[in-house]
């Protein structure tokens, strides 16, 4: 005689499914990230981790929103996305009294190149010339003005002009087409503007150290939310060692969000040139060249004293939360080349 299941059985079963199917659902914490429209090499472990699922991994329903730098930043400070990858437009709203809290690093080289016609053979070429850079105050304008000032003696306006360009293809357009000769691009654009018969004059990275891609929250939401913030500690750091030895896998992920990338050879020598350059640790003298550095725009557009010192950097990062995430997880730290050339 087969038995029918008891009405309680059955109730205590659809319970457990429940309870089950709400513990899984809890698990994944919703969380949002800016990203770059059209991809950017300096955020490249925020997108291996959603392609490889690390975030999910760490319990994360984590998405990444594609806004402009400026953007994001305001985005964050209005509370309508969560993280930003946006370190020198977290400076500067830091500097301005924003509470803000940097949690995990990215890459840990200047990504900058200075990109130009074939005509141009070196720096001192451009003299007379025009270069097309990001806004002043974005990263790359700071990093290209800071390289050419420093180790070859050329000023904005006084030995070349500047052409504001918010995109790095129309850059790369512009060059194509002779209406620039030199414009700041970073690496995964670079590539592809040499594969189309342009030339990467200099790296940046070869002269100056720079985080970028540094990720910050507002404090609030860190001292709120301490686990969310450890779970994407994690994600990084593990996209961060994943992308220093999987090469196949890492192609994928970046002919997926970086825009410019048409080919298997793109993504390949992107690859090649990009694998040891992350990190999700924050080496403090890196950390500290990120607010000084916007300091030094804020005090030349005169929005801080030229006599008012840099704050410890310290108090704008969750060292304690960043450090004791990577121990516990047996992160091994980046082994970064220092630059090669010197002053």
């Amino acid at each position: 005689m087969r038995m029918r299941p008891r009405p309680l059985a059955i109730a205590a079963a659809a319970i457990a499914a429940a309870v089950c199917f709400a513990a899984g659902a809890q698990a994944q914490t919703k969380l949002t990230i800016g990203k770059i429209i059209g991809g950017d090499g300096f955020h490249i472990p925020t997108y291996v981790a959603l392609d490889e699922g690390f975030y999910k991994q760490e319990g994360l329903d984590a998405s990444l929103v594609e806004l402009q730098p400026p953007a994001q930043v305001a985005a964050v400070l209005s509370g309508n996305l969560d993280c930003a990858p946006i370190p020198s437009g977290g400076a500067q709203a830091a500097l301005s009294g924003a509470k803000i809290e940097y949690v995990v690093g990215e890459s840990l080289k200047s990504q900058w190149t200075l990109t130009t016609t074939t005509d141009i053979n070196k720096p001192e070429d451009l003299k007379g010339k025009t270069i097309g850079l990001g806004r002043p105050g974005s990263a790359d304008y700071d990093e290209v003005q800071a390289v050419l000032h420093r180790f070859f003696h050329m000023d904005a306006g006084k030995d070349y002009k500047v052409i504001s360009f918010q995109g790095e293809p129309e850059r790369i357009a512009a060059l194509s087409n002779k209406d620039i000769q030199g414009a700041a691009m970073s690496i995964p654009h670079a590539v592809v503007a040499q594969q189309a018969g342009l030339k990467i004059l200099l790296r940046t990275g070869d002269y100056i150290p720079r985080a970028g891609g540094t990720i910050w929250c507002m404090k609030s939401f860190v001292d709120q939310h301490p686990d969310t913030v450890k779970k994407l500690i994690r994600a990084i750091a593990k996209a961060v060692m994943y992308f220093r030895t999987n090469k196949a896998g890492s192609m994928k992920v970046m002919e997926h969000h970086i825009g410019s990338i048409k080919s298997d050879k793109d993504a390949g020598l992107i690859w090649d040139q990009l694998h040891d350059s992350f990190g999700a640790e924050v080496p403090k003298d890196l950390f500290r060249e990120i607010l000084e550095s916007r300091r030094q725009t804020m005090i030349a557009a005169r929005q801080w004293p030229s006599d008012k010192p840099l704050p410890d950097a310290e108090s704008f990062l969750a060292r304690d939360l960043l450090d004791s995430t990577l121990k516990e997880m047996g992160y091994v730290p980046t082994n970064l080349a220092a630059p090669t050339k010197a002053d």
